[in-house]
Formats: structure tokens, sequence, C-alpha cells
């Protein structure tokens, strides 16, 4: 389903991908000491009036907003029977791996087969961080638990392109997984370090991937890093990409299809390469959705083996009532048309504040996503963690600095992630006009201190 360009809003912002060549704000490096100075001093002034208006604004995760959680409310109604189309009772125990009508469902919704499924609780968080975790426990395909590496002084490493997830990191950290950095480029992750690296050293278990609309950047892999994901060499056998397909139907601006990376990875010979994450959490209600984890059959086998020892089966009954609410794969599809239309006025202003007030300043650059739920903004750098303080003291909480990076250490300091979803429009037009106005003043102030002052 491909949502059409069908307002002078929605045209306007699609011209602003072309680079925005039209840059009229003159770049702070050309003011003078002098001029410079006066300008922080006028920033500072109006930084002041709104610290006085003593404001309650939230911009750090990327909620669904009440209205957006209202379009699913039928979803509650949608019991009027329990009995799956086999006869079983959903009340009742037993189905460890999700009931078939559910598996039928996201398999068609994201070309998966239904075998490669398993429906699990409400959360692919959960799922990912049990997978790792049973992948340290007990191993892989024959290979070593990866703990045994960690007992030996020498644990075991994840890919992790940056800027990224925070949660994803937060997984590897509890787990004693090193993470390694690698750049996510404008089309994934930067194919040729990661084959560099995954060649070379057999301690490199895994890399997370978000594909579509990844978080914070918005950044869409192209056909050609999916394939090369899927085939290139790696000096560890049990290699495994978590696939994190969090915003797979997000689609805000346009649809964005995605390379099929079971196909490529069946082709190129590693059919159980891929651990590949799904939910309904940004669909329906977080906390009461379906979360999937698909995988090959040996790592499937593994997968079931080991759950059976955590639970009887999931939340059936939830999986029925999404299965009888939505019913096919296309319904899924409008809706998410539905919630589009709410987040687009929101990017919206977020892309209209930035442009109004940084750009051409040289103070800042920023992603222009077409779904997912993030936009991503790079300031000067060692400025991101001044403006997220300046932000905070002015009544604007945003996503710590640092934390789309393991170990929370942008280098750079310079990384801020900015989610629109949950406030209303007043608000997020507030949140915004004193978040450029941070990332001004906090630019200023470094240059002052670096250029004039050492």
């Amino acid at each position: 389903m491909v949502f059409k360009i069908e307002d002078s809003a929605l045209r306007g912002r699609c011209l602003q991908y072309q680079k925005r060549k039209e840059d009229t704000m003159t770049p702070i490096n050309n003011y003078t000491q002098e001029e410079l100075t006066k300008e922080l001093q006028k920033a500072k002034e109006e930084y002041a009036s709104y610290q006085r208006q003593n404001l309650n604004l939230n911009l750090t995760r990327g909620k669904p907003s009440p209205s957006q959680l209202d379009l699913s409310n039928d979803l509650l109604k949608e019991m009027d029977g329990y009995l799956l189309e086999d006869g079983t009772d959903a009340r009742n125990y037993g189905i460890l791996d999700g009931i078939p009508e559910c598996k039928r469902l996201f398999a068609l919704l994201l070309g998966l087969k239904e075998e490669a499924l398993i429906i699990g609780g409400n959360s692919s968080l959960n799922l990912m961080f049990d997978t790792l975790s049973s992948l340290c426990l007990f191993g892989t395909g024959g290979e070593k638990p990866w703990i045994y590496y960690s007992l030996n002084g020498t644990p075991v490493k994840f890919l992790c392109p940056v800027p990224g997830y925070d949660r994803h990191f937060t997984c590897c950290e509890e787990l004693g997984i090193e993470m390694i950095p690698v750049p996510l480029l404008d089309d994934g992750p930067d194919m040729e370090q990661v084959k560099k690296l995954v060649k070379a050293d057999p301690l490199i278990k895994g890399i997370w991937c978000v594909p579509l609309h990844s978080n914070p950047s918005g950044v869409c892999y192209s056909n050609e890093v999916v394939s090369m994901l899927a085939s290139m060499e790696t000096a560890a056998p049990d290699f495994r990409i978590f696939w994190d397909n969090a915003y797979g139907v997000h689609h805000v601006y346009e649809e964005v299809s995605l390379k099929n990376i079971f196909e490529e990875c069946q082709v190129a010979g590693y059919p159980e390469r891929v651990y590949y994450f799904f939910s309904t959490s940004k669909i329906t209600f977080p906390g009461a959705g379906v979360a999937l984890v698909a995988s090959g059959p040996s790592n499937i086998a593994e997968l079931k083996k080991h759950m059976s020892a955590q639970t009887i089966g999931h939340d059936k009954v939830n999986q029925l009532r999404h299965v009888k609410y939505f019913k096919t794969p296309e319904n899924i599809r409008l809706h998410m048309g539905e919630l589009a239309k709410q987040l687009r006025p929101k990017f919206d202003l977020v892309e209209t504040w930035l442009d109004r007030e940084l750009r051409g300043t040289g103070l800042a650059d920023w992603t222009s996503p077409k779904g997912g739920y993030f936009v991503s903004v790079n300031t000067l750098p060692h400025c991101a963690r001044r403006t997220v303080q300046l932000a905070k003291e002015a009544g604007v909480v945003l996503t710590k600095a640092g934390a789309t990076y393991p170990y929370g250490k942008d280098e750079a300091d310079s990384n801020i992630r900015i989610a629109p979803s949950y406030p209303n429009l007043d608000e997020l037009e507030t949140a915004m006009k004193i978040f450029t106005l941070c990332v001004k003043i906090a630019g200023m102030e470094n240059i002052l201190e670096t250029k004039y002052n050492h």
C-alpha cells in the first residue's frame, strides 16, 4: 500500500528532501565575535522567557499518542468467541509457539513462512533478550555457548550500527557482550567495515539491524546491503543477524520495500543466519500487543525447546483477538495508513522548525525519515549534552545524549534523538521552539569558546 502525496504540506516536505539547496541563513561561523556574542545574548533572553513558564514536555520515547491508541479501541470488543478454527479453546493451556491463525496473518503481512514463526507475548524486546540469553547459555548449531568465551576472559562481540536503538545496547551490556559500533550510512550499515570485521574475528557473533525506518535515523536498508548481510563470509560459524523489523509497516510518507532477508540467506547457503523480530506494539497497544520471532528450522527448534522450560504457552486470547480484529494483512495496512495520518503533521512540524531555525546556520543537520517514529539530529561536535541539559532546564526532556551509541558513548557528542509521536501539536511546537533555541545556544557557546577563547 502506498500513501499518496495528497496535500501541499506533504509535497513541500518531499521537496525538502532535495538537500535543502536554498539555504538562506548566514552560517554562524561567518559571524564576528561581537555579532556572535550579541546573538547568543538575544537567544539566552528568549530562553529565560521559556524557563519562567515551568513547562513539562517530553520527547524521550517513541510512544503512541492517546489518539493513536484510540484507533485500536475496537480491539477490546473483539472477543465474541474463544474457539480457534480447529475447535481448540484459546482460554486454556497449550500451543507453545502461537495459534495457527495468528501465524498465518503475520506470515502473509511480512512475507514469511508460517512454520518459521513463533508467536510470543506482547514484547519483541522480550523475545530478543530471551533469544540472546539462550545463545549465551546454550549456544546454537552445535557451537559452544557464548558464555564460555566470557568465562575464559574473551567475551563475544556484536556489531552495532550507530546511531542505533539504546535497548539493543542494554541487552548486550546486561549479558556481557562487547559492542563494536559501525557507522550507519544512508543505505544501511557500512558494509565494507562490517564485512572486514566479521571475516577477521570469530568472536564477532552477531549484528543488530533495524532495516526499515531505523531508530533513530529513519534509514532504510538497500537491496544491496540486505544481500551482502545475507551472503558475507564470517569467521564465526554461529554468526547471527538480529533483524528487528520494528517499523516494517510503519510508513508515514511513502511505503519503502525491503528485500526478503530469509530468501537471501537461503540462496547464500546460510538459512539459520537470521532471527527476525516484529510486534504490534506501535500498531495496536504497547504492552498488550503480539510479538513474534522467525528463523530457520534449526533455530526455531532450539528456541521452542528452551521456551518450553519457561512457559506452556503465551496469551492465545490476545492472539485470537488480534486475528479477529484485523482479519487480513490489507486491513493492517489500512490501519497503518490511519496511524500515518496522525503522525504526518507531527513530523512536518519537526521539519518545519528545524528548517526555520537551523537551516543554513551550520549548527546542525538532521534526517527526514519516510516512516518510523524518530528524527535524528546532529549538532556541532561537543554540543549534544549541553543541548539536552539546556532543554531540560527549560522544561523539555529529551533522550539522554549518547543513548544512541553503545555504552552511552557518542565520541562526537553530537547525536540527539527526537521522538515526536506522543505530545499534541501545540506541545510539540513549543518543544521544538525550545529545542532549536537550545541547539543554537549550545553551538554559539561552543564556537565562542573554541574559536575566540583558546
